[in-house]
């Protein structure tokens, strides 16, 4: 596979992964295949100069900037810098120098997981797109019934998707106006996602040399409804049906994919980095995209939590504009960062939800109650992706405003949630009394994994830094509370150039 490398492409588990395996193919024998040849995914997927041509006709029009044509791999030209977007690729500051040892919780989970990744669902053959789970970009496509009375937009076409319209809010005050600008100006585009899943592709094709059965899901923020134009990229690595041990094989795993990262591919993954931690990745940039990536191997729980979320982002159309804010100024307060101590994305969307959920007339019901079956936890991975499309909207009585619920939010946990007691559940749709186990002992915050029962909020174990949250929250409700003005705890012009 590399030059003086002999054991580089040698799978780290035993040699029963090298023999005949049904791991990818355990679908009904009446669905027809979906896999393309090796040659028909070198033909069709990575023109990527019709590719941005095509998404240029889509969007709307920006002031052109020089081009700077990169390529993958294969040689394939990418216009990353006159495409139509304003993003610059820029993670958060504070995150440059620092190690991620305990970033992207919400893929760990210490329980056993037995259902991994099949091929990806047969359907319709007008309507390909990529929740990532296959050989080539556009193959992962979900159910579509026109009839069905789900409000969650389908994964149809990731890759070059007709745009989807959704409707927001109408907002009658001026916190609940800037809040709706701020959203419309900072979430994440479809180009963005096309970007992220062009990357996703090219490098599924490269890992697969490697690990011929494996498949590599785009999951997070990205595909979730809760994405900005500047969030990362976050990607789970599935190479065999048996549990990975993550602290030597996943490891070992990471390891080779590394080294294939920086030697063959070094011309567009920059940066790559192997961070030793309880659940480890391998961090590094994509030059064609300008995207920051975090890459685990076997963490799937993240992509069940995936679709969970992205029901919920989808079912009442307050959702996404007040997570969106909540994330811009955990970010700006500087207590959206679990390696340093603080809350991950993943645990401020929960806290949203939780809110939403607690309200004296909820705007969110829980769905893992309300609808068992969809959100099964031992539901086989290749049909998690159908469950939002048949969830109906939720038609909540609370008719509060988005500026009333953002000022409600800060005030709930401020000061009515009982920090020293319960957790945060959005799987009960309440605050639940905190477990006994070690996991939960000497936690200040404590939030609930919907799947797994982990707490994603473990990474706040000071309680300085507990005190420092605490303490924006309180402020923040405190000047919102009398101002009602968002500039005052967010600076919503920086913040829209950051996207």
């Amino acid at each position: 596979m590399f030059p003086n490398s002999s054991n580089l492409g040698r799978p780290p588990f035993p040699p029963k992964h090298q023999q005949q395996s049904n791991f990818f193919n355990k679908l009904p024998l009446n669905m027809p295949p979906t896999l393309l040849s090796h040659q028909q995914i070198i033909d069709a997927q990575f023109n990527f100069q019709n590719a941005a041509a095509l998404l240029s006709r889509n969007l709307a029009p920006i002031p052109a900037v020089t081009p700077q044509p990169m390529t993958y791999g294969n040689g394939s030209p990418v216009h990353t810098s006159d495409a139509p977007t304003l993003f610059r690729g820029r993670k958060r500051l504070s995150e440059r120098s620092i190690p991620h040892d305990v970033k992207r919780q919400r893929f760990h989970s210490h329980h056993s997981e037995t259902n991994v990744v099949n091929q990806a669902v047969p359907l319709p053959e007008e309507r390909r797109c990529s929740f990532p789970g296959s050989i080539q970009s556009p193959l992962f496509r979900a159910h579509y019934v026109p009839d069905l009375t789900g409000c969650v937009p389908p994964l149809r076409d990731t890759l070059f998707p007709d745009p989807i319209e959704t409707t927001l809010p109408v907002a009658k005050d001026k916190l609940s106006q800037q809040v709706l600008e701020l959203f419309q100006a900072c979430q994440q585009q479809t180009y963005d996602l096309n970007r992220k899943e062009l990357c996703r592709t090219e490098l599924q094709r490269e890992i697969q040399r490697i690990f011929p059965q494996s498949r590599l899901f785009l999951v997070g923020s990205s595909l979730n409804g809760f994405g900005t134009r500047s969030s990362d990229g976050d990607l789970c690595l599935v190479v065999k049906e048996e549990p990975v041990n993550q602290k030597t094989e996943a490891r070992h795993i990471l390891s080779l994919v590394q080294k294939l990262f920086s030697t063959k591919l070094s011309s567009y993954i920059e940066r790559p980095q192997l961070i030793r931690a309880k659940v480890p990745i391998v961090k590094f940039r994509d030059k064609v995209s300008c995207v920051e990536f975090d890459l685990n191997v076997n963490n799937v729980v993240g992509i069940r939590n995936t679709f969970l979320l992205r029901t919920y982002a989808y079912i009442e159309n307050r959702v996404r504009p007040l997570v969106l804010v909540v994330k811009k100024w955990a970010s700006f307060h500087d207590i959206n960062d679990a390696s340093r101590g603080t809350l991950s994305s993943y645990s401020l969307v929960l806290m949203v939800l939780h809110y939403l959920q607690t309200l004296p007339e909820p705007i969110l019901p829980s769905l893992q109650k309300n609808y068992p079956e969809s959100f099964d936890p031992t539901m086989q991975l290749h049909l998690v992706h159908q469950a939002p499309c048949t969830i109906p909207p939720y038609l909540s009585k609370n008719g509060s405003s988005l500026g009333d619920l953002l000022i409600g939010f800060f005030k709930y946990y401020a000061t009515e949630f009982d920090w020293s007691h319960q957790m945060i559940s959005v799987r009960e749709a309440k605050a639940i009394p905190r477990p006994d186990g070690i996991e939960w002992r000497n936690k200040f915050i404590c939030v609930e994994e919907p799947f797994d029962g982990t707490n994603t909020a473990r990474a706040v174990h000071e309680k300085q830094k507990f005190d420092i949250i605490r303490g924006e929250f309180l402020k923040s409700w405190q000047v919102l509370r009398d101002k009602k003005d968002l500039n005052c705890i967010l600076p919503l012009r920086t913040t829209m150039q950051k996207r």
